[in-house]
């Protein structure tokens, strides 16, 4: 019968609480719960579209070796003996474990004490250290841990919110709407937005701050200086509870408003605006993301930012405080557990003897980790060298978003021994695996994960792991056992982990550490499976409360105080003549990382269906470059790739934005790191991801197409391909450098049977080609070629493959690319919660609608997740300004 399980959003840092309800044909269906204290039951429209992306399309169901099907058994042994023998004749630093922020605290864990505790090397790292690195470093250098002070409320008890370097609208979009309706209903509540490009976090705020890539240290440590002029410090906090401040304050007031206006690249009236605006307000909450930590400089912008909460005292109380927007849904496990490589579990340290004596003896360990390991940059360049000779990576794909991708696909393919673990079969990363071995995925595992609040939330299994996939906690404990370990991995449940995980936080703290849950440590199955979301810390005999840090002290540096820290103004310059432009990689509304879980859901691929590189008008206009043309970026790297143009007043001129999302199995040329080279942050270890010189030029093509199909594409032989779910099938994206036999080439490639009709024409003087293949009465594959990028209704187009075309001059109108009279088009997706085109918002608007409510009452459109509400205000704007004219 239907049952309704209560668990956890896998996406971003957000943590929001889902009620997953399987039917008994064992359909899916996903909504927010209403009791989770992160979202209330407000989902995204990732979040939304949870059910549609738990097919069994490309998932890894058994274990391969070399690509040969084998059993359990003889993988586990192979990794295990490998891993062994590979130890006893290079060393335990011969080893790496390369982890994700996908992985549940209890996988992390074990992951953790196998590789620190038992193997001895501290090899050990995360995909969060491209994400959130330079927040911990920051947070370790001013208060003595990595500890976050606040938590959600905040927000919206704050007086003015300032977002540093965070699309929040697009990457944490609950957030922004819990921010959203506070500020609807407190106009007094201001936003301050502090990033390069106009985004759509932007439509709420009452400044914008287009800040030069880099420029965040110098604007805040002029801020602080701005705060000791007008008297807005708190000296009473400042002497009590912080060192440090006189030689960071002198540091701040050496900059002159000259060196800030050409760091920051801001107008003068802009920056004395935000300063005043932060110096009358006492509630203040800055959040930030990865605009701040994916720089040279993070740690630098991270301390810079707290500076200013450490000197009015603004840290710790309702409404205050410094607040890191994690990217992942279990960065923060992660960290919880020593899942980078200079931190050991429980927020303890590598390089404290103390804290290594006491973890070993708590794990009984023959050995312990002496010094922090390889960061996730040096990792792979570690592999590259020869130095690590057997690497097992977890959950991720870092040959798509590490720096400098070719570099790290090259290594791994020449590592004597990769061992991948992942759901999906035919990743980039997966694809050069000696062993590949298949992972339960979301809806199929048990656990644990801790949000961007401390919250840490259960993730609850719905439904059976396909084939023969299994819990990453149970392979590492697997190969433990295997390398002669099996007393401390002699885990049957994550009940058990999750205990002792719990324990070790509380052994011998007494309050010496911030992260202590030892309310758990006696707990059981039952106790485990009815956990509700808490936040830490909860010691034992405490109960569950919202909590915060510092406002009265209390910090983790040996003398209980806080550091101000001299933060370094100099913004290192990336351009060059050769590479005029700055790129800005990021993430877009409706996808994922590398996309193997949102790739699968059709309209989530709606929005934006292929690569792109957004360039502001005058730029496009001096490189001859118009909207929807194929562009070609080139960076110092010797990497290229190939997108399409998106002109936008919303990017800065001289910057271009290019999202992350796309792989080699989803376009011909678009993993954007390839053009990052392996710059990082000299404390942190976290890559410069935000500001990267590149160049950029015109890709001219002979021909551009566009494609549906039935069937998935097999052997794309294009210069230029981009590959979508759509309903029924599938969209393509085309670009040829020469003329094709376009039906044959659309038989080979589209899946057309040999038995279809086709219907088109072709035209070799204008060279246009339409042809659509039909088996029966249903639509199989439609082609549309032209010289220049095709005109044609892109999701009308795709909705064909649904359609009957039992007569057959409907086939006829097919080719035309656009609706007949009578039929509708809604155009170019703009709310993916609804499936809502931008025709049907414009005629919206013609029709009356005025306002972002009109268009929901009448369409729906924005009244879900809320993301796209700042598009649909921008097409009502426009539209009534022409109406104007």
């Amino acid at each position: 019968m239907a049952h309704e399980v209560k668990t956890t959003c896998p996406y971003c840092g957000v943590g929001c609480g889902v009620i997953a309800k399987v039917e008994e044909n064992g359909a899916v269906s996903i909504k927010g719960d209403p009791d989770h204290p992160a979202n209330y039951g407000r989902l995204c429209s990732k979040g939304s579209a949870l059910g549609e992306t738990l097919d069994l399309d490309g998932r890894a169901l058994y274990p391969t070796v070399d690509g040969k099907r084998q059993s359990w058994d003889a993988a586990l042994d192979l990794v295990a003996e490998t891993f062994s023998r590979t130890i006893s004749e290079q060393g335990p630093d011969s080893v790496a474990f390369y982890l994700s922020g996908q992985l549940l605290t209890e996988d992390y864990y074990v992951a953790n004490k196998l590789m620190k505790g038992f193997i001895g090397s501290a090899n050990i790292d995360t995909n969060s250290r491209l994400c959130m690195a330079s927040s911990v470093a920051g947070h370790k250098r001013a208060f003595g841990a990595d500890t976050v002070p606040g938590n959600y409320r905040d927000l919206e008890l704050a007086d003015l919110v300032v977002l540093v370097g965070s699309n929040m609208g697009w990457c944490h979009p609950v957030l922004y709407q819990r921010l959203a309706a506070e500020k609807a209903k407190r106009p007094g509540l201001k936003v301050v937005v502090i990033d390069p490009r106009r985004t759509a976090t932007s439509d709420i705020a009452d400044l914008h701050l287009s800040i030069r890539p880099d420029g965040d240290v110098a604007l805040f440590n002029g801020l602080l200086a701005h705060l000791v002029e007008a008297g807005a410090i708190d000296q009473s906090y400042i002497a009590a509870h912080t060192t440090g401040f006189a030689e960071t304050f002198s540091a701040a007031a050496s900059q002159s408003f000259a060196d800030l206006l050409d760091a920051t690249g801001l107008p003068a009236m802009q920056i004395r605006q935000f300063f005043q605006m932060f110096a009358a307000t006492e509630r203040s909450v800055t959040c930030y993301s990865q605009g701040v930590n994916q720089s040279s400089l993070g740690t630098d912008k991270v301390n810079a930012i707290i500076n200013c909460h450490l000197a009015t005292g603004r840290v710790g109380k309702p409404g205050c405080g410094p607040f890191s927007l994690t990217g992942q849904p279990n960065a923060m496990g992660g960290r919880e557990v020593g899942g980078l490589a200079n931190m050991l579990a429980a927020h303890m340290e590598i390089a404290n003897p103390d804290d290594r004596d006491r973890v070993r003896r708590f794990w009984a360990s023959p050995s312990i980790a002496e010094k922090p390991g390889l960061k996730a940059v040096e990792m792979f360049q570690a592999v590259a060298d020869g130095r690590i000779k057997a690497l097992w990576i977890m959950s991720t794909n870092p040959v798509v978003s590490m720096p400098d991708a070719d570099a790290v696909k090259a290594a791994i393919a020449a590592c004597p021994f990769v061992v991948v673990s992942d759901i999906q079969a035919d990743t980039d990363t997966a694809q050069l695996a000696h062993v590949l071995l298949p992972a339960a995925g979301w809806g199929e595992k048990s656990g644990t994960v801790t949000n961007s609040e401390r919250r840490i939330s259960r993730q609850r299994p719905f439904k059976l792991a396909p084939g023969e996939a299994r819990p990453d906690w149970w392979q590492m404990a697997e190969v433990g056992r295997r390398m002669g370990f099996a007393e401390a991995f002699a885990y049957s449940s994550p009940a058990e982990i999750f205990a002792e995980h719990a324990s070790l936080s509380a052994f011998e703290n007494h309050g010496s550490r911030d992260f202590d849950i030892g309310a758990y440590a006696t707990a059981r199955e039952a106790d485990y499976e009815a956990l509700i979301p808490f936040q830490w810390p909860q010691q034992a005999g405490e109960t569950a409360s919202e909590s915060r840090f510092f406002a009265n002290g209390g910090f983790y540096h040996a003398d209980g105080k806080a550091r101000f820290i001299v933060c370094d103004t100099a913004a290192p310059e990336r351009v060059k003549a050769d590479f005029p432009f700055t790129l800005n990689t990021g993430r877009v509304r409706d996808h994922w990382h590398t996309m193997t879980r949102t790739a699968k859901s059709a309209r989530l691929s709606a929005h934006l269906a292929e690569p792109f590189a957004e360039i502001h008008p005058l730029d496009a206009a001096s490189l001859g470059l118009a909207d929807a043309a194929l562009v070609e970026l080139t960076s110092e790297t010797g990497a290229r790739i190939l997108v399409r143009t998106l002109v936008t007043a919303r990017q800065s001129r001289g910057s271009i934005f290019v999202p992350m999302h796309w792989t080699g199995e989803t376009a011909s040329l678009a993993r954007v790191d390839t053009l990052v080279p392996s710059v990082t942050d000299p404390i942190s270890g976290q890559p410069a991801l935000k500001h990267v010189g590149v160049s950029v030029k015109p890709y001219n093509a002979h021909a551009y197409g566009f494609a549906v199909t039935a069937q998935k594409p097999i052997g794309l032989d294009a210069t230029y391909w981009a590959l979508a779910k759509a309903d029924n099938g599938w969209r393509l994206e085309l670009a040829f450098d020469s003329a094709e036999d376009w039906e044959s080439w659309a038989r080979a490639t589209l899946g057309v049977p040999d038995s279809a009709d086709m219907v088109g024409y072709g035209d070799a003087t204008t060279g246009d080609h339409r042809l659509a293949f039909f088996d029966g009465d249903r639509l199989c594959a439609a082609l549309f070629i032209a010289r220049q990028p095709v005109a044609v209704s892109r999701n009308w187009a795709a909705a064909q493959l649904a359609g009957d075309f039992s007569d057959r001059r409907s086939r006829y109108g097919l080719i035309a690319g656009r609706p007949s009279a009578g039929e509708v088009d809604p155009g170019a997706i703009v709310c993916s919660c609804f499936s809502v085109g931008i025709n049907q918002i414009a005629n919206a608007v013609t029709d009356g609608c005025r306002t972002t409510e009109e268009i929901g009452q009448c369409l729906s459109a924005g009244t879900n997740c809320g993301s796209c509400r700042a598009e649909i205000r921008r097409i009502i704007d426009d539209i009534t300004i022409l109406a104007a004219e």
